[in-house]
């Protein structure tokens, strides 16, 4: 057969496991090697699923989703005590977090850590020892942030005096809220809860908040003409939000200047100055407001929130509402401060997952090469093709939000169940390394992935559901 080939001019085409094609182009035949493996990495019921799926109507539910995606007009609109924005928070000793639900029995070390820091700053308990014998117990409750429109970083606490940040997606509508951002080092958001951690929480709550309501009611900021600059700046919304939070100050500042005593106000502006990632909370707010309007879309396999609570990763797709889809999360792979390793992180958590749900994050990161290298995952080129790797799930591009690098072609935006399971290429997310014990904090960032086992749960259910 080798002999029949060689006997002329041929490009032989190999599909599938290199070996085969070995002894060809030992022989000195022209062979192209394409890579194959069978859709859903060969599993009969997966396949089965895509199969008997009426693929134009779901495509019609899906371009209409995309349609409302990029017809939303976020806005930060206000920012108030969470408890006036989320009213079981005044009713009950309730602690939101990310991610899909859990049990306190389940929770992982710096999760644990910041509900303790939580409840001694609401005052239910007077210290963290006789916080977590009052968690433990079941003298407070827990739901996902997500159940009540919000979404927060990391281990994403939220309870009824912090500070919101509300958007408003005025083409819809509806509220999305997230806790301001803390700032770096030991903080709440990494599993920070001594004394320094409540303090600043405290100003954030008194001071800080107030000042930035004040100014964001008189004039609230459009969000995304902000993220279209800042991708064109080098920020990609996830690790990177330099240029955005420099954009942010400078829209809000003369307001700020308006509402504040001298005092407050240097303090605020050295705060937010300070504070590279602050826009990182407001544009999960903003993520968190363009995908709700999607839940329970009729026939859409689009993912409309992906999550994780530091020991299971969640996902919820738009034809099936509020229900989530969970597996394991994973450990990220990345870089580590001086002094730690990976055998210091603990799993990945957060609802910052909204944003590569939305298009932000991983699926921008050709926007920010030099986040690539930050978070371990090469230079240029790798950000380009991890952006382009991406698209490969997703439904459509966000025209919006062009990309520098490709030639302003938009993000990757909406991320399709059914090629995920078929391509088995898992969504990638750029995330901060927690250590896993409570209240060391940051120890590094990196790249996550997305279990495939929450997109195959979300398929044969929403193929059971589509019966």
């Amino acid at each position: 057969m080798i002999a029949a080939l060689l006997a002329g001019p041929v490009r032989v085409v190999n599909v599938g496991l290199a070996g085969f094609a070995r002894d060809l182009a030992a022989n000195g035949a022209a062979v192209v090697q394409i890579d194959w493996a069978p859709p859903a990495a060969g599993k009969p019921e997966l396949i089965a699923a895509l199969t008997r799926l009426d693929g134009k109507r779901i495509d019609a539910a899906n371009r209409a989703v995309i349609e409302k995606i990029l017809a939303a007009q976020p806005v930060l609109a206000d920012v108030r005590r969470a408890g006036e924005l989320i009213a079981p928070l005044d009713a009950q000793r309730l602690v939101l977090h990310a991610g899909p639900p859990i049990a306190w029995k389940d929770m992982c070390g710096p999760l644990k850590g910041a509900v303790c820091g939580a409840i001694v700053f609401e005052g239910w308990a007077a210290d963290l020892e006789a916080a977590e014998r009052l968690a433990g117990s079941g003298g407070v409750q827990f739901a996902p942030n997500h159940h009540f429109g919000a979404v927060g970083p990391m281990t994403g606490i939220t309870t009824r005096s912090m500070p919101l940040l509300a958007v408003e997606n005025r083409a819809f509508g509806n509220r999305a809220f997230c806790a301001l951002n803390e700032g770096l080092g030991k903080v709440m958001r990494f599993g920070g809860n001594d004394a320094e951690v409540l303090a600043r929480l405290a100003w954030l709550r008194d001071e800080f908040g107030p000042l930035l309501g004040a100014a964001a009611r008189a004039a609230p900021v459009e969000l995304k003409p902000i993220i279209a600059r800042g991708l064109a700046m080098g920020d990609e919304m996830h690790q990177r939000n330099v240029a955005c939070s420099s954009l942010l100050l400078r829209a809000l500042s003369p307001h700020l200047a308006r509402a504040g005593e001298p005092h407050a106000l240097a303090k605020a502006f050295e705060f937010m100055a300070g504070n590279d990632q602050f826009f990182l909370n407001v544009a999960m707010a903003t993520g968190k407001s363009i995908l709700d309007p999607a839940r329970g879309a009729a026939d859409s396999t689009l993912v409309t929130a992906m999550a994780r609570n530091g020991t299971e990763f969640g996902i919820r797709i738009a034809a099936l509402g509020d229900a989530w889809f969970t597996a394991p999360v994973e450990m990220p792979q990345g870089l580590y401060f001086p002094g730690f390793s990976a055998a210091d992180a603990n799993p990945d958590m957060g609802d910052s997952a909204i944003l590569e749900a939305v298009g932000l994050g991983a699926f921008a990161m050709a926007a920010a090469p030099a986040v690539a290298g930050f978070v371990g995952a090469g230079g240029f080129a790798d950000a380009v093709r991890a952006t382009r790797a991406m698209a490969e799930i997703c439904a459509a591009r966000n025209p919006a939000w062009g990309l520098p690098a490709l030639e302003f072609s938009g993000t990757p935006t909406g991320i399709d169940v059914r090629r995920v399971v078929e391509t088995g290429i898992a969504p990638a997310i750029n995330t901060g390394i927690a250590h896993r014990r409570a209240g060391v904090g940051q120890v590094g960032a990196g790249v996550a992935r997305a279990p495939l086992a929450c997109f195959e749960k979300a398929l044969l259910a929403f193929a059971a559901h589509a019966r």
